[in-house]
């Protein structure tokens, strides 16, 4: 299980109770492209625990999902999501770097992602962090909107976080 911890923030796999609080986050955050309560449940129970949440003074303050393919040299980040009441804390930065951690110890090479073209905040915070786009998808969320499509190559390190399973 993943446990981490800095001052006022704590990123840990999430567990089970975890899903109301992490389904109502999913509803304040997105409009549309919602995870459904019953696969939020299928990758809480995952063996490999690919959602990690984060808490801001105990309050969940957000999460990251990775989708590993099997016998693929890269992964996914799949879905971040930040409460916007906590905003500019460092939450999703943190979140992104623990979707990586995730990936490396998880034997991946790279990690990808999709975000909106018009999403300029998640964009500029990926190049920050070392992220390169790579391509674009045309009518790609629901409500017909762009993709960005970006991709970091991940260094073998020793991140010192131990994958659950």
């Amino acid at each position: 299980m993943l446990e981490t911890s800095a001052d006022r923030l704590t990123l840990r796999t999430a567990r089970p109770a975890d899903i109301p609080e992490i389904w109502a986050l999913e509803l304040r955050v997105f409009s549309n492209d919602r995870l459904s309560r019953r696969s939020l449940r299928a990758f809480v129970a995952a063996d490999h625990g690919p959602l990690i949440a984060a808490f801001f003074d105990g309050r969940l303050a957000g999460y990251v999902l990775i989708a590993l393919r099997k016998g693929a040299r890269t992964a996914r980040l799949y879905s971040i999501a930040v409460d916007p009441s906590i905003g500019r804390r460092g939450v999703g930065r943190a979140l992104v770097k623990a979707g990586e951690d995730f990936a490396r110890a998880h034997g991946r090479a790279s990690l990808r992602l999709e975000v909106r073209y018009d999403n300029a905040p998640a964009i500029a915070l990926y190049r920050g962090l070392g992220y390169r786009q790579f391509g674009h998808y045309e009518g790609y969320y629901a409500d017909g909107a762009a993709a960005l499509r970006f991709e970091k190559r991940l260094a073998p390190e020793s991140s010192g976080l131990t994958p659950r399973g």
